[in-house]
């Protein structure tokens, strides 16, 4: 093995007189095999003449991993560093597979060496180092995998737009669509974030091929399993993807029909996999924010109906009264004013589909029956209201951060939609004019005369929930605290969790099966 003098003189032949002198190429190659220092020289000499020598490609690349693979952590870095040099021509994404396989690393230096280098040749060459970057998603180890998608999930939106042109775009959704046919819960969040950045994705029809491709994940063609925690969990998880794309051009139609034939009728036997999630009103919530941009729909008065008679379940009668005017049970009904809000919403959406459903849909004893319970509800709605605005009055800034005040607040904004809701209804004929915004939502405020920037163009990122996964904020559920509507106050939140789309692989809904592979180069 050559000594560190001589791999300086070969390196000055070289420099001199580069394409004659194969064999001095091949000493610097061989200083691969000595010592710390001769490592060291070899990682930058065998990079800075490479092209020189297209048929000891291979040995030079080789050579190049040896060093990426040495016990020194230095001698490591210098070689990762100067990886992109060995990227040209078909070498790229090869080069771009290896780096790929490198983010594995532990060391903190190392991967952000590697991150820089994958940054650097995506520049040179964007769709040769897809090719290196999908090859390892679809066929490398559990944690290469993990950690390339979450660099096109961090790293895209960082290129410029004279990288990511309309073909790249077009190949990251073409190899994206292949590793979601079979990805776990969380991953495919990712994608949805990596595919929703893109700007070729951002207009109406880009919108619509994201709804299908979550649409496709939900598995909508299917008969849902309320008992099975798994196929709960991947509804939830495909909804709340697919919401922030909808809008007045991109129909949430396929889902909300869905809900409403598949899933309303089993609310109270769903299960899930998150401990203390309220998943009957997680459901309730995702349909309501989905109805505001539901499309003409094949069995609407269907649906509605199936909407309406959900609806009643939490919409109770008067208790009877006794002949002294005493309540004849031992206790008036409580008042679910969290999953009312959603339901009334939903059903005041869809309502405007098919405004004579009320006086035309429904016989006259049934119409009065409903019209007692929105009257009942809404005397029940004012009392706490009353309380409510009295507990709040005269506090500001501070005073309104504290958790009690925040929830106050929350169920204030609950007791108000209803209010809202319930008054349009009682309308004759009933109306659907009056708009909200549910409570959980940020309230938009549009200056006059101030178009409201639409979700189509072209020109921003969709709206978004903050993420990971995407992660959603804490939500509250409000029923009152105490009185004779009282019932139970709990908060929670929704983790991203379980997998999609069969088991090829070992994913499946469950984990993905681990390959021991050892160096793929």
């Amino acid at each position: 093995m050559p000594t560190v003098e001589e791999l300086y003189r070969n390196y000055g032949i070289l420099a001199d007189a580069t394409e004659q002198h194969k064999d001095a190429y091949q000493v610097i190659l061989d200083g691969v095999k000595g010592g710390t220092k001769e490592k060291r020289l070899a990682a930058q000499f065998i990079p800075k003449f490479f092209k020189h020598f297209p048929e000891l490609a291979d040995s030079a690349i080789n050579a190049q991993l040896d060093l990426c693979e040495d016990e020194d952590v230095s001698i490591r870095r210098q070689a990762i560093k100067e990886l992109p040099q060995f990227a040209t021509g078909e070498n790229l994404p090869r080069v771009a597979d290896i780096l790929t396989q490198l983010l594995q690393t532990d060391d903190s230096a190392e991967f952000n060496l590697v991150n820089n280098a994958l940054l650097s040749i995506f520049k040179m060459d964007a769709k040769g180092t897809l090719g290196g970057l999908f090859s390892q998603i679809l066929q490398g180890e559990d944690i290469v995998r993990e950690r390339a998608i979450k660099f096109l999930s961090t790293k895209l939106k960082t290129l410029p737009d004279e990288v990511l042109t309309k073909e790249v775009e077009e190949l990251i959704l073409t190899e994206s669509k292949k590793v979601l046919e079979d990805v776990t819960g969380e991953e495919f969040v990712l994608f949805m974030k990596i595919l929703s950045g893109l700007k070729s994705l951002q207009t109406v029809s880009g919108r619509q091929q994201l709804v299908e491709l979550v649409a496709e994940q939900a598995d909508l063609e299917q008969t849902f399993n309320p008992s099975d925690p798994d196929c709960v969990d991947r509804l939830l998880q495909c909804t709340r993807q697919a919401v922030p794309l909808f809008s007045k051009n991109v129909h949430s139609t396929r889902f909300v029909t869905y809900f409403c034939e598949q899933v309303l009728p089993n609310l109270g036997t769903l299960t899930t996999p998150v401990e203390g999630l309220d998943i009957q009103l997680e459901v309730l919530k995702l349909l309501a924010e989905m109805s505001s941009f539901c499309g003409d729909m094949e069995k609407l008065e269907t649906n509605l109906r199936k909407l309406f008679d959900k609806l009643l379940e939490y919409m109770p009668l008067p208790p009877e009264e006794a002949e002294n005017g005493e309540n004849a049970g031992n206790e008036e009904p409580k008042l679910q004013f969290s999953y009312v809000e959603c339901l009334l919403y939903s059903f005041h959406q869809l309502g405007r589909k098919l405004p004579d459903f009320l006086t035309a849909k429904l016989n006259a004893e049934k119409l009065k029956d409903f019209k007692i319970r929105l009257q009942y509800f809404a005397r029940g709605l004012q009392v706490y209201i009353r309380q409510l605005r009295l507990a709040l009055q005269g506090k500001t800034g501070e005073a309104l951060k504290t958790e009690e005040n925040k929830i106050k607040v929350v169920a204030l904004k609950i007791t108000n939609n209803i209010n809202v809701l319930i008054k349009d209804l009682f309308h004759i004929p009933p109306s659907y004019k009056s708009t909200v915004t549910l409570s959980w939502k940020p309230v938009q405020k549009v200056e006059i005369g101030q178009k409201r920037a639409s979700e189509d163009t072209t020109s921003g990122s969709p709206p978004k929930k903050s993420s990971a996964g995407p992660k959603r904020d804490a939500r509250q559920i409000y029923n009152p605290p105490s009185g004779k509507y009282s019932s139970n106050l709990g908060n929670f939140n929704y983790e991203q969790r379980g997998a999609f789309r069969g088991s090829r692989g070992g994913r499946g809904w469950g984990t993905r099966g681990n390959r021991s592979r050892g160096r793929l180069y």
